[in-house]
């Protein structure tokens, strides 16, 4: 049987005959000559009966091979056969051809293998080489007869198979090993061409890749063992995260996301989440965690292949998770960030999407159905009732391993929860699921350490299942007043916001800061107005505008009403950083601070782009007290295999008791610094200056004794050349070869005035080495390269916009590796003003003449000056 080209590698029931086999009816009773009848009017129709080629979603037949036409075969090289398009001009005739086998495909699904023509490959020039010397043999009755290296002539009927040029082989009659010695090709040692036409050119054939490439997707991972990457350093971004929809930048970032986009596969069409494939050990995952971001290494030449609408590399032979990982013909770099980094400050909040965090488990109620493992055992709630959690108590427990793992990670005195569930749904108190995690994180740190902010008084009268909740560490901070709930039309479709103020333990009123909790509509459905409108930004964009203008307004309530104008309004806002929602909000005066402070990060990753749903605005004074800023990777960026919800799905069970896919979004993380030093407005916004020494704890209201305030982290400053020693010296441009790129990695662009993380290899841990800035060398710093092989430095804000090259030298002068990267002189930040907010901060941003660097000014209280 062969493998449909659909994602989920169906097997199509199409003997190979000399005739046509037509489905009677759509019924399966495992009776051949029930199920079919001989016809020789090759229609290709589905089980439909429809003649026209299905598209997504429905699965696409096998079309019917063609019949021998009777002509002798015309003997043709694999180039001939190719052709110089998408569609080969013998498409529809029989050929024969020679070629050595590259590929086996035996099992898996593909049941074939590929030939390419004796001495190709190689050093090639894709400027004139126009013709692939390659092509796929589809040929159940011969796959598995050859081995790679065999010389074989073969004779078939040439198709395209949904786009993938073919040649179809009946029988052994057809086929034909020689026995001459032959030059074996050679892996063509080409980048992923950015064009269709260069890739064209390239079918079928062996490739040894070269340049870096990047993880970007994992989503369908689990299920059939592929792997999307983007070809260079950098993941495929959401065109609305860097521009306005509709915008010349968001068009090229979907041009460039287009230009760079390929699927590492294993070689197969395993649906490894089906009940016949839960017992193969799942591909790519068993041998070790594939994160977004992750830089992906050739080992082996793979196979450049059109397949399930997609170009794709395949490995010579099917691979699974029982491969060796030495046998697997690439590897993928370990960018796991087991804490957050350091984001200094006396306090600190985030936002943390719970991923539908219900104590209230689906056999606790009635009509629920299940998503089951592979024993059939219950695992999360399908439909049917209003829980939306786990199936059952262990369900529960090890989803609630995860989170409090992570937000007892976090290092947050403040966090904001979405998707916990609503207990006042299932007729107990509101705030159940909340005192639930909680005590959960209590019973981890051993202390009674958080609290939560109960709910108040009044509450909206219609709620959604899931709400927001705030909860808090009591020794640091404490609540003001009693919680406010948002009561607007504007959120009958989302969840309410709720807000209330804190003040640090042993502080004053002049101390409080406001936190306002959110989680917008999402964009998944909407009629009318609130229809798709194709512009990327998803459905419901105009309920979430409103939400927005909402919040605005509300925001300016709570600060008179909790006397503060240092507000934060955190969560899921389900809108990427450049749509409508997010321009209301940065029109009113707020600063998303993210995009502004840890741009090289992502919230979330939906289709294999990333971007961030989950944002951090700040108002002005509260922005001035701002020292750092972390999107914490641990969510987002692994496979949904490691979730709870997908435990005992496959013989490899991915999950562990580890804060790793806890949820599908990434928490944000802030410090903040309410009594620092003033900061020197010249002094950049990543490292501090002298740290605030630790006061000695002293009695506060209640009888209570504050802890003490923690001293402010500076981020590693670029370290001096010791006196005596030799200045470094700048490696010649010229010498930038792609030969020597090594495995130096950065973001593919980047702000003039931005701090990026450069990826040196953890090889190269706890050296000393020079980044360089090209095209006129600037030394932008001399670094110890960390534990994870990463190095921060900053690009100068005069910086002039373009293509540049980054290059890493070690200490004796010799190049450790260079990689390109794109400076942007968009994306300066400015406020106009927020109504309400008051004049107590001065705002702190000072738009840097070339674009993007934010300088952030933190104030020095009046009692600190004295």
């Amino acid at each position: 049987m062969r493998a449909c080209p659909t994602p989920s590698g169906a097997l199509c029931c199409a003997p190979r005959l000399p005739n046509g086999l037509v489905r009677q009816g759509t019924a399966d009773t495992d009776d051949n000559g029930a199920d079919f009848s001989v016809t020789t009017t090759l229609t290709p129709r589905n089980a439909a009966g429809e003649t026209a080629a299905p598209t997504d979603p429905t699965e696409p037949t096998d079309p019917t091979e063609p019949t021998d036409p009777g002509a002798p075969a015309e003997a043709v090289t694999i180039a001939q056969l190719q052709g110089t398009t998408d569609t080969s001009p013998y498409a529809g005739k029989t050929v024969t051809t020679d070629g050595v086998v590259t590929a086996v495909y035996a099992s898996g699904g593909f049941n074939g293998y590929t030939i390419q023509t004796p001495g190709t490959g190689g050093a090639i020039d894709l400027g004139t080489h126009t013709a692939s010397d390659a092509v796929f043999v589809f040929s159940s009755a011969t796959a598995g007869l050859v081995a790679e290296g065999d010389h074989v002539r073969v004779t078939g009927g040439v198709s395209e198979y949904f786009g993938l040029t073919e040649l179809t082989v009946s029988g052994t009659a057809s086929f034909e090993k020689l026995t001459d010695t032959v030059v074996a090709p050679q892996p063509a040692a080409v980048a992923f061409p950015s064009s269709d036409a260069q890739r064209e050119s390239l079918e079928s054939m062996l490739i040894a890749p070269q340049g870096s490439f990047t993880v970007a997707d994992n989503y369908t991972t689990n299920q059939y063992g592929e792997v999307v990457l983007a070809s260079g350093a950098g993941r495929l971004v959401q065109p609305t995260e860097v521009g306005r929809p509709g915008s010349a930048e968001a068009k090229a970032v979907e041009a460039s996301n287009a230009a760079r986009k390929v699927t590492l596969d294993d070689g197969a069409s395993t649906n490894f989440l089906t009940k016949a494939n839960q017992g193969i050990p799942v591909s790519w995952l068993t041998q070790g965690p594939v994160t977004v971001g992750a830089t992906a290494t050739f080992e082996a030449p793979v196979v450049l292949e059109y397949r399930n609408s997609g170009w794709k590399f395949q490995p010579t032979t099917p691979i699974t998770g029982a491969t060796p990982a030495a046998d697997l013909p690439a590897s993928f770099s370990n960018v796991r960030q087991a804490k957050p980094q350091d984001v200094g400050g006396d306090l600190k909040l985030a936002g943390f999407n719970v991923l539908n965090y219900f104590p209230t488990t689906g056999d606790q109620l009635t009509g629920c159905s299940y998503y089951t493992d592979r024993a059939g055992d219950p695992v999360t709630v399908n439909s049917g009732c209003d829980a939306r959690g786990a199936a059952e108590e262990e369900d529960f427990l090890r989803q609630q391993v995860k989170i409090v793992k992570a937000i007892n990670g976090l290092g947050a005195d403040v966090v904001s929860l979405e998707e916990i569930e609503n207990s006042a749904r299932f007729g107990q108190d509101r705030d159940a699921a909340v005192a639930t995690l909680v005590d959960a994180l209590n019973a981890a740190t051993g202390e009674d350490t958080w609290a939560y902010a109960k709910s108040p008084a009044t509450v909206p009268a219609s709620e959604d299942v899931i709400r927001l909740a705030l909860i808090y560490k009591q020794d640091r901070v404490a609540p003001v007043g009693e919680s406010t709930i948002l009561l607007d039309d504007a959120f009958t479709n989302a969840r309410q916001p709720v807000a209330d103020a804190f003040r640090p333990v042993g502080g004053t009123s002049e101390d409080d800061f406001l936190v306002i909790a959110n989680h917008f509509k999402s964009k998944g459905s909407g009629t009318g107005e609130n229809a798709d409108q194709g512009d990327g930004q998803g459905s419901s964009n105009a309920d979430r505008v409103r939400q927005a203008k909402a919040l605005v307004t509300f925001s300016t309530d709570m600060q008179a009403q909790y006397g503060t104008d240092k507000v934060f309004m955190l969560g899921d806002f389900n809108a990427y950083s450049k749509e409508d929602p997010v321009v209301v909000l940065d029109d009113a005066g707020y600063t998303d601070l993210g995009p502004a402070l840890d741009a090289t990060e992502y919230s979330y990753v939906f289709s294999g782009l990333s971007g961030s749903l989950d944002h951090v605005f700040a108002s002005p004074a509260a922005t001035e007290t701002v020292t750092g800023v972390d999107i914490w990777n641990i969510n987002s960026v692994e496979s949904v295999g490691l979730e709870y919800s997908r435990y005992n799905y496959n013989a490899s069970d991915l999950y562990t008791d580890d804060l790793f896919r806890a949820s599908d979004h990434d928490p944000i993380l802030v410090g903040f610094d309410l009594d620092a030093a003033g900061t020197d407005p010249g002094t950049d916004p990543g490292t501090d200056p002298t740290p605030v020494p630790t006061p000695t704890p002293t009695p506060g209201d209640g009888g209570t004794t504050p802890t003490p305030t923690p001293t402010s982290k500076p981020t590693p400053a670029p370290t001096p050349s010791a006196p005596g020693a030799v200045p470094p010296v700048a490696p010649s441009e010229t010498g930038l070869t792609d030969a020597n790129r090594g495995s130096v990695s950065a973001p593919s662009s980047a702000r003039a005035g931005e701090t990026i993380t450069v990826t040196v290899g953890a090889q190269y841990a706890g050296d000393v080495v020079n980044v360089w800035l090209y095209s006129t060398p600037t030394l932008l710093g001399t670094v110890t390269v960390a534990a994870d092989g990463t190095v921060r430095v900053t690009i100068p804000s005069d910086t002039p916009a373009g293509a540049h090259r980054l290059a890493v030298t070690a200490t004796d002068g010799s190049l450790i590796g260079w990689t390109p990267i794109r400076i942007t002189a968009d994306g300066q930040l400015a406020f106009t003003g927020a109504e309400g907010l008051g004049a107590v901060a001065l705002v702190a941003f000072l738009l840097l003449a070339t674009g993007a660097g934010v300088l952030i000014v933190r104030r020095r209280k009046a009692a600190a000056a004295e």
